[in-house]
Order: structure tokens, then sequence, then C-alpha cells
């Protein structure tokens, strides 16, 4: 490098030798007597050049004109279809953008929950991943601690900081630096088909007439009994564990109904290995027999089972939320009320929920000037006093601001703001989550087919999980 940057010094002296020389050539080609007449070409051009240099010197800098700047939002499904159209709704909202910063391109690419995970993955692993990115904490902040991330603090104002409760940010950071800009929120919950048990009299087994819906293991089995009896061709309620994909649902549902936490307070180890748990696990596994709960859910994926209950052939969801609720409205294939219901406890205690959280990331690409692009994007969709309150909406979701509220005429809606007393911290922030929730499904599985009791699959997801906590611990303090 050395010798190149000699070379071209050398070359640039050379050069400027030549030139000296060739003036100095061309000026004694005149007599002694022109060179210093006013009068002589010479004299003219040196006056010129003096006046335009003074013109120079005076002149006002004109301003610097703003370079456009190309940046790659992928998007999965946050927004409702407009018109039937899945990605309508961004479109708008770009079109809005660039009314406010023309200087920035933003190119959409909407990509599926089935294959967006892998595509992603792709994308990182051969440097080619968006500039932006709408998910939530278990994906960003594990590509946060691998440090894939622009960290967004600079753009988190104080008054924002303090209107966002402190369980939000802190799915939100890892090492005290913010990589998701958090957004939308829900709780996770239960949903019933509310029709069904107004066709079959049973309305008063569900707990729709407390104010905060809470009832215990006993009461849905109750429920349960009565679909099964009095309506024949409704699977009562729903279970799956053929993949990752909704795992939120599974890992609440036996928590609650096991009065246990999925781990504990400080995400240093599994706790769902309590008998309770255990105990719920076989219960399960019983029901699936007896058709109380979904045949199969060994083999069913947490779409399957969404698709049931949108066919109206199942009378309870365990994976939903206002935000859910909102996106499958148009995706039903037969009419019913959806209602949402917090996960029953053993003991009738309060439930513990974990948030659907959405929010907004930045891959660092090593280019400043995207992340900067990036970063107005994001502001503009999170806080555009006109498209931030619409974008809110046209999620299904609630603000997670504490001062934004009221956003829906609709007593679920208000249910669901009710419901986020119960709202406790997600183990998708613990050290090595992404490995955890592999071992998650295939030790369910053992259970519903038979071939475990619910203490011995628990405590086998337990050693597992425990020992990728431990290694991630020890990674992480290198």
């Amino acid at each position: 490098m050395a010798a190149r940057k000699r070379r071209i010094a050398s070359f640039i002296a050379i050069s400027l030798m030549t030139m000296v020389m060739a003036a100095c050539s061309s000026n004694n080609g005149g007599t002694k007597d022109n060179a210093g007449e006013p009068g002589n070409a010479a004299g003219s051009n040196k006056a010129a050049n003096s006046a335009n240099a003074a013109g120079e010197a005076n002149k006002e800098p004109e301003p610097e004109q703003a370079k456009p700047v190309e940046i790659t939002w992928w998007n999965f499904p946050t927004y409702q279809p407009v018109d039937g159209e899945v990605g309508k709704y961004e479109k708008q909202l770009i079109e809005a953008f660039n009314a406010k910063y023309p200087d920035v391109k933003v190119n959409l690419e909407m990509i599926t929950f089935d294959g967006g995970p892998q595509k992603l993955n792709v994308a990182i692993a051969t440097n080619s991943a968006p500039d932006v990115i709408y998910d939530a904490p278990g994906r960003i902040i594990d590509w946060a601690k691998k440090d894939l991330l622009a960290p967004l603090d600079d753009m988190v104002t104080g008054e924002v900081r303090g209107d966002i409760a402190d369980a939000f940010w802190k799915q939100s950071m890892v090492g005290g630096k913010t990589y998701m800009y958090p957004i939308n929120t829900a709780p996770f919950m239960m949903a019933v088909n509310k029709t069904v048990f107004e066709k079959i009299g049973a309305l008063d087994l569900l707990p729709l007439d407390r104010p905060d819906r809470t009832w215990t293991f006993d009461e849905y089995k109750k429920a349960l009994q009565a679909v099964k009896d009095k309506a024949p061709d409704v699977i009562p309620s729903g279970f799956y564990a053929k993949s990752q994909a909704g795992d939120q649902g599974t890992r609440a549902y036996l928590a609650n109904l096991g009065v246990s936490r999925f781990l504990n307070e400080d995400n240093s180890a599994v706790a769902i290995n309590s008998d309770n748990a255990a105990a719920a696990l076989d219960w399960l596994a019983q029901a699936s027999k007896e058709k109380i709960v979904v045949n199969g859910a060994a083999s069913l994926a947490a779409g399957d089972v969404n698709d049931l209950f949108l066919q109206g052939k199942l009378a309870f969801s365990i994976n939903y939320s206002a935000v859910l609720r909102a996106q499958n409205a148009p995706l039903k294939k037969a009419e019913f009320e959806d209602v949402l219901l917090p996960f029953p406890t053993l003991d009738g205690s309060k439930p513990k929920l974990e948030p659907y959280l959405g929010g907004m990331a930045i891959f660092n690409n090593d280019d400043e000037a995207k992340v900067a692009a990036s970063k107005k994007l994001i502001d503009f969709i999170a806080n555009d006093p006109e498209w931030g309150k619409k974008s809110l909406i046209q999620t299904g979701g609630l603000s997670v601001r504490n001062s934004i509220t009221g956003l829906y005429d609709d007593p679920e809606y208000a249910y669901s703001e009710l419901a986020r007393q119960f709202i406790t911290d997600p183990p998708t922030i613990a050290d090595g989550y992404a490995e955890i929730r592999t071992f998650w499904f295939p030790e369910l599985q053992r259970a519903i087919l038979g071939q475990a009791s619910g203490k011995e699959a628990l405590d086998g997801f337990a050693a597992k999980a425990n020992d990728a906590i431990a290694k991630a611990k020890a990674s992480a303090a290198k």
C-alpha cells in the first residue's frame, strides 16, 4: 500500500512539473516588451483571473443537496390488508413518508410468517439483510446479541422512554442499548367461539360476566365437556406441537394451568417442570385421546389449529390476541363471534400473560446514510401525528405508550387493555432463547404420543434448556 501511495505521489509531482514547464515555455514565446503591456493577452488573463478570484471569495456558498438514499424494508403481514391486498397499506405508508422525505427511496418486500424467518437467516448469512424489519423480540433480540443491528437510543426521546413500561423496554434492549423501537402490543391469551356456547345454552360456563374474566382449570374443563356433549361437530379445544411457530401459546397455556412459570424470575433456569405443570401436561395428553382437546396435536402446527378455529370447528383457540383477532376477521370461513379470555389457572389466581410486542429494528449494513434514513422511516411510522395512529389501528394492536388508549370502539379491545395488568416478562429475553425453543416441541410431542409422562417430558426439556442457558451466559461473559 505504501509503495502504491509513493507511485501515485511521484506521478502527481511529475505531472505538475510538466505543466509548469509547459507554461514557462508558452510565456517565453512572446517578446520582452510585449509581455508586460496592458493590451497583452497574458496581462489581460491575469486581471480577469484576479477579478474572478475576488468574485468567488465574496460569493455565497451554495447549500449542499441531500444525496438520495435507498433502503430496503422487509415486512411480515403486520398490517391488515387493504382491499384484500397484502402490502397495500405499506405502500400507502411509504407514499406518505416520501411526501415528507423525498430523498429516501424505500424498497418494500413482503415476507410470510411461514417462509420469512428462513429467508431472513439466508439473507443474514449472505450479507444481504434488509435495512429495516418490523418483527418481534424473539428474533430481534437474538440478532442484537449477535451484533447484527444498529442501536436506536439516539432516536428515543425522554418523553417516549418514560411513556413506555419497563417490561417493554426489557424486551427491546441488550447490554443497556435499545435495538428495537417498540410500537404495538397486546397480551397473548385464549379465544372462545362465543356463538357455540350461545347455541348450546352454556354461556354461563364462561367467565364473561366477570370484569377481569379470570377463571379456574375446573371451570374450563366443564366448558370443554359441555361442548363435547352438546356440540359433537365442534372440537372443544386446540393444541399443537409440530413446530416452533406459536410457541408462546403452548407455554403460557401449560404454565397457567399448572400455576407455574416457563422460566424462573431472572430467566436463569427452567421453571415449568413443576409437579402441577406436569399434571396439566398429563391431562392434555389424556384429553387429546378423549377428543376433548384436538386429536393428533403432535402433528398439528399453530396455523392448522388457527384454521380450525376460523372454520368454526374449534370452540377454544389457545394462541390469540387482539392483534390476531383483527388479522383473522377477514379470514373467517364461518359466521361466529370470537371473544378473548385469559388462560385458566389451577386455583383461579391471576394469570400470567406474555405480551405480543411488535417493533422495528435496523440491520447494521455498514452504511451510516442508510441507518440514518431507516431511523427516519421508523420515527415516521411510530410517531407521525397522522400516520402513527393510522398504523397502530391497521396492526389491530394497542399502543405500547401508556398515554395512547381508546383507539377502538370495541369491548374486546377494552378488555385487552384491562388484561395488560396480567402481563409478565416473556422468556424470549433469556440468554440462549433461540436454542431453548428448539427443545420445547419435541418434548411436548413425546408426552402427547404417550412416549413420556408429563414430568419426564418437562424434565427432559429443562435439562437441555438449562444447558443452553448456561452456555449462552458463559459465551456472553467472554
